[in-house]
């Protein structure tokens, strides 16, 4: 997979080649991000693969800079300052890259000289809704019912690159095939995914319209469903959650590793207790994982696989990535803990004892179903406690 290297860079014309490559590269690969990570050697170029970054090649230092000032050009960066970050978007001629909706361009001063990181937007017209994704189905009947009611707030939880944003989009299309006829406005930073029939709004970063700013004046256009593509801060938190307390129905993500932190995380941005309970109608937490490859996975002597590795998954022993979610909905219990202001362990021994699937038993069918494999599990879950109880 190391096509597009030729140890006889000429300065100016081999360069624009090369870097027309690597992009090229990467999009038919799939790739969601290509680094460009000044060493002491040189610049090393990087692969973001169903999630992992994997090495490709190491450019040696007489092209690295021009490489990078290559990709400034392509984005529209001012190529005499090297001192500070800047960002910007590669443009494309139409159907130069299939499927690719946008290219993010990056640039950060390092040590060693110039880190440049090109993210890729693609357009996946198979995702486009919630039973494409892979929920299990009591959390598909969570999203489902969320999108049929007039008023309160859906979190999704988890780490980023995990699928949030493509839930959202989904839930968004959804809205409008199940209740037809409502105003639905997103806010984005940036804005990933087109959706039809939707007004979304892209926030620039560093601008003067943040996401306090557009929230609080986007509720004086009438909206009925508002989508946040992150609640960053406590002014945010507190303008959605009264969004939702007041005839708005709003769904955003949170950073949080699990349900329960996240009801502790707008506890912690100085929401009060009874606007939580009041106004959050469901947490998805999610994660995505890789997908087993169909051509070289090996099965185990408990009927679990391995990956193996081919030159179908480049030798990864994967391809594709498929969800993993578990949910939870406020009832009686649960609210009285977040009003007494519970802690995280409080919080977690209460849903423990609520019988409800977790992200773990999610997985655990996954591997049973030789989709995945239990490293590949560990690598993204960590450390959890087993359990048995069946899907």
């Amino acid at each position: 997979m190391r096509p597009f290297v030729n140890k006889q860079h000429k300065p100016h014309t081999d360069v624009v080649s090369l870097v027309d490559a690597v992009l090229s590269q990467a999009v038919q690969s799939n790739a969601t991000d290509i680094h460009f990570e000044p060493t002491d050697d040189g610049l090393v170029i990087k692969y973001r693969l169903d999630g992992l970054l994997t090495s490709l090649e190491t450019l040696p230092k007489a092209v690295s800079e021009n490489c990078v000032a290559r990709l400034k050009v392509l984005g529209g960066l001012l190529t005499y300052r090297n001192d500070i970050p800047q960002e910007g978007r590669i443009e494309s001629d139409a159907g130069q890259y299939k499927d690719v909706m946008d290219l993010r361009l990056a640039i950060f001063p390092t040590i060693y000289g110039q880190r440049a990181v090109v993210r890729i937007l693609y357009q996946n017209d198979q995702l486009v809704d919630l039973g494409q994704l892979g929920f299990p189905g009591h959390v598909a009947d969570i999203l489902k019912d969320f999108a049929c009611q007039s008023q309160g707030i859906l979190l999704l939880t988890g780490p980023a690159g995990t699928g949030k944003s493509t839930t959202l989009a989904a839930l968004m299309r959804t809205i409008l095939d199940t209740t037809p006829g409502r105003s639905i406005v997103t806010l984005e930073d940036p804005v990933e995914i087109r959706i039809k029939g939707v007004t979304q709004v892209q926030i620039t970063p560093h601008g003067d319209m943040t996401f306090p700013v557009a929230l609080r004046s986007l509720l004086r256009q009438d909206p009925q469903v508002l989508m946040i593509g992150e609640v960053r801060d406590a002014e945010t938190a507190r303008i959605a959650v009264e969004a939702g307390l007041t005839g708005h129905l709003l769904a955003s993500t949170l950073h949080s590793g699990t349900p329960a932190g996240a009801l502790l995380r707008l506890l912690e941005m100085g929401i009060e207790p009874y606007q939580v309970t009041s106004s959050v109608c469901a947490v998805i937490n999610q994660r995505l994982v890789r997908r087993l490859c169909d051509r070289c996975k090996t099965q185990n002597e408990d009927s679990s696989f391995d990956a193996a590795g081919c030159d179908h998954c480049l030798h990864t022993g994967y391809t594709g990535r498929i969800l993993l979610a578990e949910a939870i909905q406020l009832d009686r219990t649960l609210r009285q803990a977040v009003l007494n202001r519970a802690d995280l362990e409080e919080l977690e021994m209460i849903l423990a004892t609520q019988g409800r699937d977790t992200i773990e038993m999610h997985a655990a069918h996954l591997i049973s179903q030789g989709q995945t494999s239990k490293q590949e599990i560990a690598r993204v879950l960590g450390y959890r406690r087993p359990t048995t109880r069946n899907q």
